[in-house]
C-alpha cells in the first residue's frame, strides 16, 4: 500500500478525515482542513496517501477519492455510524501493512471512548462522579451496568479518583494483565506491554492477574507494584511527584539520563533517544511536559550534552563536543 508516511501528520490526516465526514461539518473547518494541507508538504503528503488507500476500499463512494467530502446524512444514527466507519477505514489509510499487523491494537485505540494523543493531557468526569486524568497516548472505555463500574485500559496511563456510588457497584479497572478493584481510593494505572503498574496514592487496591487469581495481592497508599497476567512483581515506595503528569510536569529525582529520555520519549512524536555513553548523568528536577523541546535544551545547559536533530521526528541526545 505504498511508503508509510511520518505518524503525526498520518494521525492528523485521520482525524481531518473523521471530522470532514461529520453531518455537523462547517464551512470553517473545511477551511482549516485546506489550510492544514497547504501549510506542510508532510501534511499533504498524509492527505494523499488516505486519499489513495481509500480510494481503492471497495463500497466508498467516488468523489472521496476526488477530495468533495460528503455532508449531512440524513439521520444522526446513521452519522454516528458513518464516524465509526471511517474510523476503521481510516485505520488502513494511515499505515498500510503496518497498521495491519497491528490492528486490533490500534483500533481498539482509535475506538476507545476516551483518548489521548501523544503529548495531551485530558481530564474527565464520569456518570458517577469518578474522575480520571489520562496521560499521553492513552485510551480507555467506560462501562457501567447495574452490576459494576467498569473501565478498562488499552494503553497508556491514567489517574483514577473513585466516587461512592449510590447503588453500591463495586468499581473495576480491568487492563490485559489482570483485574483492579480498588477500596475508596486515588490510583494511577499504566500498561507497558506485558505489563501493569499500579501506584496508589489514597486507600487501598486489590490486584488480581488475569491467569492467575490465587495470587492477588492488596496495596496500600504509598505503594506501587508491576504485574504481568501470571504474576504480581515485588511491591515497592511510590516516589514522591509520581502523580505529577496529572499536572502536566515531569518530576526527577536523581534520575538516569537514559530512564528520564524515556520517560520524555512519551510524550514526543518520534523518536528520541539517549547516547548509551551518558546514559548514566543524573537528572533532577521539574519539568513541564507540555514543551519537551525546552526540556531538552534545558538539559544542555545543566549537563554534558548536546542535541541532534536529523529531522523533526528523529532526535538524539548525545555526548557534548568542544568546537574549537
Amino acid at each position: 500500500m505504498g511508503a508509510l508516511t511520518p505518524e503525526a501528520p498520518s494521525l492528523q490526516a485521520v482525524e481531518w478525515l473523521v471530522r470532514l465526514q461529520a453531518g455537523d461539518c462547517a464551512p470553517e473547518v473545511e477551511q482549516a482542513w485546506r489550510a492544514w494541507r497547504a501549510s506542510d508538504a508532510e501534511n499533504e503528503q498524509a492527505w494523499q496517501h488516505i486519499e489513495a488507500c481509500m480510494a481503492r476500499m471497495r463500497g466508498l463512494p467516488g468523489p472521496l477519492a476526488h477530495g468533495t467530502l460528503a455532508r449531512k446524512p440524513a439521520h444522526a444514527q446513521a452519522n454516528a455510524a458513518r464516524r465509526q466507519s471511517l474510523k476503521l477505514l481510516a485505520l488502513l489509510a494511515v499505515g498500510g501493512g503496518a497498521w495491519l499487523a497491528g490492528g486490533d491494537e490500534q483500533a481498539r485505540f482509535w475506538l476507545a471512548d476516551y483518548r489521548t494523543g501523544t503529548g495531551e493531557l485530558r481530564h474527565i468526569v464520569l456518570a458517577d462522579g469518578t474522575r480520571i486524568a489520562l496521560n499521553t497516548a492513552s485510551s480507555i472505555d467506560v462501562r457501567f451496568d447495574a452490576g459494576q463500574r467498569l473501565v478498562t485500559v488499552f494503553k497508556g496511563e491514567i489517574m483514577v479518583t473513585t466516587a461512592h456510588d449510590a447503588a453500591g457497584r463495586p468499581f473495576v479497572v480491568r487492563t490485559p494483565q489482570g483485574r483492579l478493584q480498588p477500596v475508596g481510593t486515588r490510583f494511577a494505572v499504566r500498561v507497558e506491554g506485558e505489563r501493569t503498574q499500579l501506584g496508589v496514592f489514597a486507600g487501598a487496591v486489590d490486584i488480581v492477574p488475569e491467569r492467575a487469581p490465587e495470587v492477588a495481592r492488596r496495596l496500600q497508599a504509598g505503594e506501587q507494584a508491576t504485574f504481568t497476567a501470571g504474576s504480581v512483581g515485588s511491591v515497592e515506595l511510590l516516589p514522591a511527584g509520581a502523580d505529577a503528569w496529572t499536572a502536566g510536569m515531569l518530576v526527577a529525582r536523581d534520575m538516569a539520563l537514559a530512564d528520564f529520555i524515556g520517560e520524555l520519549a512519551r510524550y514526543r512524536h518520534g523518536r528520541l533517544a539517549c547516547d548509551p555513553a551518558i546514559g548514566h548523568l543524573r537528572v533532577s528536577g521539574i519539568y513541564p511536559l507540555a514543551d519537551t523541546d525546552k526540556v531538552l535544551d534545558m538539559l544542555t545547559r545543566t549537563l554534558p550534552v548536546d542535541v541532534r536533530q536529523s529531522t523533526r521526528f528523529w532526535v538524539s541526545v548525545v555526548p557534548h563536543r568542544q568546537h574549537p
